[in-house]
Formats: C-alpha cells, structure tokens, sequence
C-alpha cells in the first residue's frame, strides 16, 4: 500500500461509502484509501442469522455492527426522502440542498440495484394519530429490506475496488491532527500513512473511538441525549393498516405522568428481532426482508424514552450501555424478553410462560424481567405508551406482547465544526451517525456525498 493518500476515509458505513463514490467519480485522479475495522461483506456472517448459534457468541467483529457498508447493510434498509427526521443536517444546511442530497444518494442506489418503490406520506393515518394525542411524522420511504439492502451494498463496494484502496480488518488507532499521520493495524502489524485531507465517518460502532480521539485532542464536544427502551414484538396483522399504507409509523407521545417523549420507530413488518454486540454490550434491533420466503408472522418496532441530561453529567452514551449491560448480567450474557402482561402484574416471565404466550418469539432471548435492569421512570413511559399506542392500534397492548430488552440509541458526541471540517483540524472533516450529525441510512449518505462535494471544489 501507499504510504501518502489525497484522502483517507475512516469507516465504511453509507456516509464512507457515499463519500469515496463521489470523490473518485468527481475526481478519478485522486489517491483514496478507506479504512474499515470489521470484515469485507461477503465475510459478514451473523452465526445467529446463519442458524449456527442460538444465541450471540460475542465474536471479535460483530457481523451485525461492523464491516463494509456498517451496521446499514444489515438494517432493515429504510431510506427516508424527508426532513421531518432522520438527522441534524438541516441545524447545518438548508432543508431544501439536504433533500437534494438525498436524492442524489438514492440515484446513486437504484443504479445499483435498490428498489424504485415508494411510500408516501398519509394525513388519514396522521389525523388518526392526532386524535390520541399521538404526533406522526410523515416521510416518503422506500423500504430496501435487509436482503436487498445488502445486495445494492455488494453492487456498491464492487464498483470501487479498482478506484479506492479498501482496507478492512483494519482498525485505526489515531490520527495526528497536525501531521495528518493515521496509526493503524491489521494482519501485518502496525502501520502509519498519511494523507491531505481526512475524513471520519465512523458509525455508531466507532462513536466512542471517535469521542475519545476529539477528548484527547481537546475538540469541544455536545450532545447529552439518550433514548433507553426496548424492541416490541407482536402478531404483523396489529399494524397491518400502517404498514400496508405508509410501511413505518414513526410517531411520538408526551407522557401524562413525567412529560417525557416517548418514541416509536424502525417498524419491522412480518420482520424478526436480532442481537447487535456493540464493543461488547449486547442490544437488541430488528430486520425486515423483501423476499416474502423470509417474512414472519410478527412485526416489531423500538419504543424508547428520550432522555436529555444536564450539567455535570457528560456520559450518555456510558449511562446508555450501563443499563443495557444490566440487561446482559441478569440474562447470563445475553438479552431479555418479557410478556407485556407479566411486567405489568410485577412477575417474571419463564420459559412456561412464554410457551404460553400467543406470540412466538422470533429471536431466542432469555425470559426474564426487565424491570430490574429499566429505571423506573423509562418503564412507566414505556407502558404508557403501548397503551396509548393501542387506541390506534388495538392489540398493541395485549398481554402476550413481546418485550425484548435492551433496545438504546445514543446518539454520538458532534464536535464542534464549519461546514463538517472540525474546528482546529485543518482538512479533517467528520460525518454521518458517529459524528452526531445524522441518525439514518439517507442522512449519513448525504452528508458523505456533501463533504466529498467539498473537498473536490478546493
């Protein structure tokens, strides 16, 4: 490998992806070199998935989290043409170049492969909502499925092997601000390179690597929200009508006890729940696929409460895998699941209960109680929020429904920046999720789209 590069990119989620894409066809002259700490795609293989394990065996990459094309590829592959949610982009840029960017991003897609199809946005269901004191954000959204989703990813890094240097298994270990040095190893050892301009676009795998380097070198950082709950699950016909109509109802509700927000989001139609092992805590997540071979007879989606902390604490991201490695004490190294009916009538569910229950689980999780891992405030918002939910939806709050626990969003610690270059780190430029400015697959595309846009006019 070369020893100096034009750019480096750290990280090969959609916002790396997206940015070396732009970057070589702007410009093909330029020298790039991506760095990814997990595995090539083709060697992305959850054992869970595969049906080798019933359970996560924590391996040194996770196949879930890490790799080329990130946690994305294994998503259930929403791309969200809104402003409404998704990211902080527009804090940064008009409403208007960020949809362009979007656009642009998912042009980029469907010429490798991903779906033209579109949900639109729907003021019948919204009302719905309304009348419940329930706030629906409206979206067009294009559902890539986990399988589809990950097939326009091979597509995608195929088309740069010839044009970028992409080295995975290899794990950056710091980065000169100054020099412009990268530290880095892999199979041969320790290495150093340095490149003209740099650009982070870790992920949420990487956000504490990222947050610790921005400590280190004195970069002000913000952002103190936490969002701690779990992953429902529950017979697909329950959300039927929303999902047939708009595919995710992403909607918001103001607890009457604390006024806390409490939020519904990454809906999974006749989808399954999943492990996600992040640096070693395991959470839970969910997937949806396209090919109907692959459907289940459930549906889930992530209930959380929104926590934004003040002054003196500084560590959300820490309170947030504090809490869900509580979940994998209590488990025996795994995660939980709990009839909605049990947690209410204050007792754990077993195995016997479970088997009793209407719903069949769709990932093997550990019966238990999550009330001894939530804090209490987050669980009584989780509760009232199914219930209210259930006005919309009736059997969202049935007894049998499935709580899998712990499903937390954190959202990466932004460092202070103009126009995505870090202030005081001249040509070192962060993106996408684990830089705090977005929290979606059409976001963080975008952003990466953006910078390299920026970086081949000057």
């Amino acid at each position: 490998m070369s020893k100096q590069y034009d750019v480096a990119i750290i990280g090969g989620g959609i916002s790396g992806l997206m940015a070396a894409y732009r970057l070589t066809e702007r410009n093909p002259a330029l020298s790039v070199v991506l760095f990814e700490k997990g595995h090539p795609l083709e060697r992305r293989v959850c054992p869970i998935v595969a049906k080798k394990v019933s359970t996560c065996i924590k391996c040194k990459s996770c196949a879930i989290m890490e790799g080329l094309a990130g946690a994305g590829a294994f998503s259930d592959g929403k791309y969200v043409i809104s402003t409404e949610y998704g990211g902080w982009l527009t804090e940064f840029l008009p409403d208007a170049t960020v949809i362009d960017y979007i656009e642009q991003a998912d042009s980029i897609l469907v010429s490798f492969g991903a779906t033209t199809e579109r949900f639109m946005p729907n003021n019948e269901l919204k009302k719905r909502c309304l009348e419940f004191d329930l706030h629906m954000s409206q979206a067009q959204l294009k559902h890539l499925g986990t399988d589809s989703n990950f097939d326009t990813m091979v597509h995608l890094v195929n088309s740069l092997r010839d044009k970028v240097s992409l080295l995975t298994g290899t794990c950056v270990t710091n980065v000169d601000k100054n020099s412009h040095t990268i530290e880095f190893s892999n199979q041969d050892g320790e290495q150093t390179c340095t490149a003209d301009r740099i650009i982070f676009a870790v992920g949420r795998a990487g956000s504490l690597f990222f947050s610790d380097w921005c400590e280190r070198n004195q970069i002000p950082l913000s952002n103190n929200q936490v969002d701690v709950g779990v992953r429902v699950e529950l017979p697909a016909m329950v959300w039927e009508d929303f999902a047939k109509k708009i595919y995710e109802p992403k909607i918001r509700y103001r607890s009457k006890q604390y006024g806390d927000i409490i939020r519904m989001f990454c809906f999974n139609d006749r989808g399954l729940v999943v492990t996600e092992n992040t640096n070693g805590v395991l959470t839970v997540n969910g997937h949806s696929y396209r090919d109907e071979s692959r459907k289940t007879q459930n549906s889930n989606f992530a209930l959380l409460s929104t926590t934004n902390f003040t002054q003196p604490f500084r560590e959300p991201i820490e309170y947030a895998r504090h809490v869900a490695s509580l979940a994998n004490l209590i488990s025996g190294g795994s995660v939980l699941v709990q009839r909605l009916g049990d947690l209410e009538n204050g007792r754990r569910t077993d195995e016997k209960r479970l088997r009793q229950g209407s719903v069949r689980p769709t990932l093997s999780a550990v019966p238990g109680d999550l009330s001894l891992c939530i804090p209490k405030r987050q669980l009584d918002n989780i509760v009232e929020a199914l219930h209210a939910l259930d006005q919309i939806a009736p059997g969202t709050a049935n007894y049998d429904t499935l709580l899998y626990g712990i499903e937390c969003k954190y959202y990466s610690a932004r460092p202070k920046a103009t126009e995505f270059e870090i202030d005081g780190c001249k040509g070192i430029y962060a993106v996408g999720d684990g830089a705090g400015f977005t929290r979606s697959l059409s976001q963080a595309a975008a952003n990466g789209l953006y910078v390299a846009d920026l970086l081949t006019r000057t």
